[in-house]
């Protein structure tokens, strides 16, 4: 009798186990981790060629207008990277996902990253999008588990259960394709936004499209600035959790390509705490002789 009980405890846990465990396609699995592999070399042997036959166009797009926004060299800036792009020696396949339009596919195991220190198991989750009839690497995404160890135990005893959230679903939405800057920019700038409890969409000359929300970072200005008058808009909107009167600030900033050179604020919207908001705007700027003269350091 007592084994027979506890072979109806046991019974339900091995369903659960059963549930957790998809079975993983093979056939998918081996294309996207080739994939992976052929734009890891790519990289690491700073072959162009190869980095444009397996990235995803609107990635291309996305790096070479981040690149030459930036007044760097396309492509060899491609591959001027602070580390080396992590292998999948190692780590096992937790979970793969696909569409017609896109593709995931997440590891697990201990990541390595080369700079350093004990490497720990982490998840590499990696992004792909189908093009004429082949996968394109896109992106990849860590999630660091140290603050969840309890995740690390599941994965470690074979449940995947983790990876059942949307992050890890393909969309089947293709991204909308990006402006193309054929040319380095004029000049190099970027949108700050500081926007606790709020959702912030900023356009700087129409073409160059940013989004934050509940953040504090800065990204460069696509297309950088011009000579011409430089336009900027914003939408806002509170977020879930946040009251609509935090404090919050938008601005855009001109880089100096001489090193020391402070960054020049040249357009800000700013509000104080307890102060509500417009839920949009624009304003303008343009590029004095005055500021000219700052981000060559004379003035």
């Amino acid at each position: 009798m007592k084994t027979l009980i506890v072979s109806f405890l046991i019974f339900p846990i091995l369903l659960a186990r059963l549930a957790a465990e998809a079975p993983i396609n093979t056939a998918l699995t081996n294309q996207l981790h080739q994939t992976y592999e052929n734009w890891r070399q790519a990289v690491m042997t700073k072959d162009s060629k190869l980095w444009s036959q397996v990235t995803f166009s609107n990635r291309k797009i996305s790096i070479q207008n981040r690149i030459l926004s930036e007044k760097k060299d396309f492509p060899g800036a491609v591959f001027e990277l602070p580390t080396a792009p992590p292998s999948t020696q190692g780590l096992k396949v937790i979970s793969v996902n696909a569409s017609s339009v896109n593709a995931k596919i997440a590891y697990y195991g201990t990541i390595d990253f080369g700079v350093g220190g004990a490497p720990t198991k982490n998840i590499m989750l990696l992004s792909f999008y189908q093009e004429r009839g082949a996968w394109k690497y896109d992106s990849a995404e860590f999630v660091n588990l140290s603050r969840l160890p309890e995740v690390r135990e599941q994965l470690d005893a074979g449940d995947y259960q983790y990876c059942k959230s949307p992050d890890f679903k393909a969309s089947n939405v293709k991204p909308k394709v990006s402006v193309v800057i054929q040319k380095p920019a004029k000049y190099i700038a970027k949108v700050y936004v500081f926007c606790p409890g709020r959702e912030v969409d900023v356009q700087v000359n129409r073409k160059s499209r940013h989004n934050f929300k509940n953040a504090k970072r800065a990204e460069i200005v696509i297309g950088g600035v011009s000579d011409q008058k430089n336009t900027v808009e914003y939408k806002i909107k509170a977020m879930e959790g946040g009251t609509g009167k935090e404090a919050m600030t938008v601005r855009v900033y001109l880089f100096s390509e001489i090193k020391g050179i402070k960054p020049i604020k040249v357009w800000e919207y700013q509000v104080e705490a307890g102060v509500e908001a417009k839920d949009s705007g624009q304003g303008a700027f343009e590029m004095t002789q005055e500021l000219k003269l700052k981000l060559l350091g004379r003035k």
